[in-house]
């Protein structure tokens, strides 16, 4: 059940934090000059460091968000380059996505969670039915703990219950964007691909550890 206290906490913190802007942009350009890193990746030791990945994989999320003003994208990032899968074209198909195409339907933190979790259970096999209900497994897993832990999927309803209280659409207007500045939302939106990205994360840790 959504804890409304300990989201309020963490809106703050998110306000209140020292971005360390050059650092942040330093990772994204080499991340956009030489795409994603692939990793040999260690079942034993990502399951042993789960805690500390999850932490960083939703630091990550966070700041992303706060630098690229992309929840979608954002979340995707976060989770691909810590386990180092999909590619730059991602970020590309993820562009008009948060807010589900600015409409306030499909919160972007959820739609770029589910993206990752594609490209990591998916198979490019377009008849590997086994594969696709892999996904669609963990995409409800992920769906219901998104919703539980932020009170809704979608973009209206969360900005109006918990980030916010009223929905803004900063796309819609230069007013609606400065209002939005105003109001701190590149900081506050990015608590939503820091869960995201997490949820995802934790998703994929579990399924390594299913499969000894």
């Amino acid at each position: 059940m959504m804890d409304v206290r300990v989201l309020q906490e963490k809106l703050q913190e998110l306000v209140d934090r020292k971005w360390d802007l050059p650092a942040i942009e330093a990772r994204c350009q080499a991340i956009a000059a030489q795409g994603i890193r692939r990793k040999e990746l260690n079942r034993n030791e990502i399951i042993a460091d789960r805690q500390r990945i999850l932490d960083r994989v939703q630091r990550r999320g966070e700041e992303y968000n706060f630098f690229a003003g992309n929840c979608a994208r954002s979340a995707a990032l976060a989770v691909m380059e810590e386990f180092g899968f999909g590619t730059m074209e991602v970020m590309k198909a993820l562009s008009p996505f948060p807010g589900f195409g600015g409409t306030g339907w499909m919160c972007g933190a959820v739609t770029g969670g589910l993206a990752a979790l594609g490209l990591y259970a998916g198979s490019e096999d377009l008849r590997d039915h086994e594969a696709m209900r892999a996904t669609i497994v963990a995409a409800k897993r992920f769906m219901a703990r998104f919703e539980e832990e932020a009170g809704g999927v979608t973009c209206r309803k969360i900005q109006e219950e918990v980030v916010f209280g009223r929905y803004m659409d900063p796309g819609a207007s230069p007013e609606n964007m400065k209002a939005f500045e105003q109001a701190k939302g590149f900081e506050k939106c990015s608590l939503l691909p820091g869960i995201g990205a997490r949820l995802a994360a934790e998703i994929i840790i579990e399924s390594m550890a299913r499969s000894e």
